[in-house]
């Protein structure tokens, strides 16, 4: 009596790559969270904002040198404050130009969607054709290229941050900072933003990291 052949399973390669997650879920989720804390974290250092407007406190430089030291110090000490002012600044500018707004956030997803938070092991293929990481990095970053430095954005966001940037400086020039109590931890010297710069970085950085490992 003849045995019948054993059947062997069979995987269907196809559908096992399309039930896949189109993103690294693991690695958004963590950056979303990193980020959420490090904004938490920031803002808990914002100063009273009667205190920045505090008529008081206002008085012209006596030179350019005491408009410098004073812009130095007043940016230490109201740091947050002074990037909600800038980033007030973008939001309003690009709320005001929907279209630029539309372009910004397209490249935003499809920096997020097409590298930084893609699978590692889920290739990206667009018209029937497999694209590389590297092919993938390289055609994003030229196309952000084009977008930043050869269309309307580029000058918008220029403009916009050129206004914020000119607003800090004149309130920093001419807010007096005497009463202004810097904590030992804060060098004197600290720069506009510099509040996110580390932990933004570190965030991003990690992410990037999870997502195509």
């Amino acid at each position: 009596m003849s045995s019948s052949p054993a059947i062997l399973p069979v995987t269907n390669q196809q559908a096992a790559t399309q039930s896949q997650p189109p993103i690294n879920s693991h690695a958004f989720r963590t950056f979303l969270s990193r980020l959420s804390s490090s904004l938490r974290e920031s803002l808990s250092q914002r100063r009273p904002w009667l205190e920045l407007v505090d008529r008081s406190s206002f008085a012209r430089p006596d030179s350019l040198t005491d408009s410098f030291s004073r812009i130095r110090k007043n940016l230490a000490y109201f740091k947050v404050n002074y990037s909600a002012i800038v980033s007030l600044v973008l939001a309003f500018s690009l709320l005001s130009h929907p279209f630029s707004l539309l372009v910004l956030l397209s490249l935003l997803g499809s920096w997020m969607f097409l590298y930084l938070f893609r699978s590692s092991d889920q290739p990206l293929v667009l018209f029937g054709r497999t694209f590389s990481d590297r092919e993938t990095l390289l055609a994003l970053v030229l196309t952000t290229i084009v977008v930043v430095f050869m269309t309307s954005v580029g000058s918008l966001l220029t403009s916009a941050l050129t206004i914020g940037i000119a607003i800090v400086c004149l309130h920093g020039a001419f807010r007096v900072p005497d009463d202004l109590f810097l904590d030992d931890q804060e060098p004197a010297n600290a720069g506009l933003l510099s509040f996110i710069g580390n932990s933004a970085a570190t965030s991003a950085a990690a992410s990037v990291v999870a997502a195509r490992v």
